[in-house]
Formats: C-alpha cells, sequence, structure tokens
C-alpha cells in the first residue's frame, strides 16, 4: 500500500494554477497510484491561515470539506499529545528554522513510516524524508 503524507505546500499549489508547482501536483492527482494521503489538522490550518483572503476563503473551506470526505485522505486530527510531541521536536532542533506544523507532520510521520511527502519543502528533506515536489 502507497501511502504519501500531503504537506501545505502541496494543498496549496493544487488549488493555485500560478504556483509553480502546480503542474507537479496535479500530475501526482492525475497519475500516482497512492492509495492514500495522510495529512494533519496543523496543515490544513496553515493552509487556511494562507488562503484566509475574502474570494480564497470559501475554496479554501471547500476543498477542506472535501479532503474530510476523501476515502483516500487520512486526516490524524489535533490532540494535545502530538502537538507537544511536535513542540519537542521544535524546542530541540535549535539549528534549524522548521515551523512547528513541520515539526508535527514529521513526527506523524515517523510514527506511520511514510518516508515521502507530497511538498516542496526542503524542511522535509533536513528531516530526512523525500520531498517529492522539489
Amino acid at each position: 500500500m502507497k501511502r504519501l503524507f500531503a504537506d501545505t505546500h502541496f494543498y496549496l499549489a493544487v488549488l493555485n494554477e500560478r504556483d509553480s508547482a502546480h503542474p507537479r501536483a496535479m500530475e501526482y492527482i492525475a497519475h500516482a497510484e497512492v492509495d492514500e494521503l495522510v495529512t494533519t489538522a496543523w496543515v490544513l490550518l496553515e493552509m487556511a491561515d494562507g488562503m484566509r483572503r475574502p474570494g480564497e476563503r470559501e475554496r479554501c473551506a471547500v476543498f477542506v470539506q472535501d479532503l474530510r470526505n476523501d476515502t483516500h485522505t487520512r486526516l490524524v486530527e489535533a490532540d494535545a499529545v502530538l502537538f507537544w510531541r511536535g513542540f519537542e521536536l521544535y524546542r530541540s532542533r535549535k539549528d534549524k528554522d522548521w515551523s512547528l506544523t513541520d515539526c508535527v507532520s514529521f513526527v506523524v510521520m515517523n510514527e506511520e513510516g511514510i518516508k515521502e511527502a507530497l511538498t516542496g519543502d526542503h524542511h522535509f528533506e533536513q528531516a530526512g524524508f523525500t520531498a517529492l515536489l522539489k
């Protein structure tokens, strides 16, 4: 079973045709044989923060609702235990400029045994994962 982690970078690329990663993101949607995309509530929060302007907000809300209903996407919900595990990684890596959202993503990926992420974010590579949209 092929499972990939879906990062904010991927979702923003899907939703924005002018994004340089849009063609690669759409290629994964159309042709990749992926059984499950795993993402987190924190990724969706970050995406919604980036799409907060009028006009973008409704598009984001519809997209998130569609993700919640997609049988090939598994949303890891926000909970205190996962937040603090991500925060501990965030706190412990003083040499990196990883966001807290990225740190939570890295914890989830490690727990789930996922090595590849739909992202162009080099921080995933710094953490030992493969960024598929680079």
